[in-house]
């Protein structure tokens, strides 16, 4: 029985599955976004969030245990030096998966799968979000005063020419 046997295996012998997701974590540290079927994006994800949180602090210790599930010292290099400093104060969700579409040959399910913080697209979009929102509010600040101006200036006029009159 395969009682809390939860991991997709991927139809793969188990080396050749730890082989394979070492590859593409190392694949994923270097270039920061990879395109994959969605099964291996979902394994790899469990694969290298831990790599990740284990390269936050640089310690001879923990270099060994990535460096012996990685196996190698280049994309071990690239996660100690510039990974863990940009994602020093995320506590998690390292990685976005994005769904494509499915392919051509065999309709699997496509992704790529990516560092959410290396990618300036979405970076990018929150901060015009936030810039739309303060001009928004300048201009509704700017349009509440302009009517209150012109509604001062009648009132000041229409006293006056009743005071005309009555003289």
């Amino acid at each position: 029985m395969r009682h809390n046997k939860k991991f997709n295996h991927l139809g793969r012998t188990a080396s050749h599955r730890n082989a394979m997701l070492a590859n593409m974590a190392c694949s994923l540290i270097k270039h920061k976004r990879i395109t994959t079927t969605v099964a291996k994006a979902k394994a790899l994800k469990k694969f290298v969030e831990p790599l990740i949180t284990k390269a936050k602090d640089d310690t001879t210790n923990s270099r060994r245990v990535v460096f012996s599930n990685l196996q190698d010292k280049y994309a071990v290099t690239e996660l100690f030096k510039e990974i863990s400093v940009k994602i020093a104060d995320r506590p998690g969700g390292y990685t976005r998966i994005i769904k494509t579409g499915n392919r051509l040959g065999d309709n699997a399910e496509m992704c790529f799968i990516e560092l959410v913080d290396y990618n300036e697209n979405m970076a990018k979009e929150k901060v015009a979000k936030k810039a739309t929102r303060t001009r928004r509010s300048k201009k509704s600040a700017a349009a509440e005063a302009a009517p209150a101006a012109e509604t001062a200036a009648p009132v000041a006029e229409v006293p006056a020419t009743e005071e005309a009159k009555a003289e």
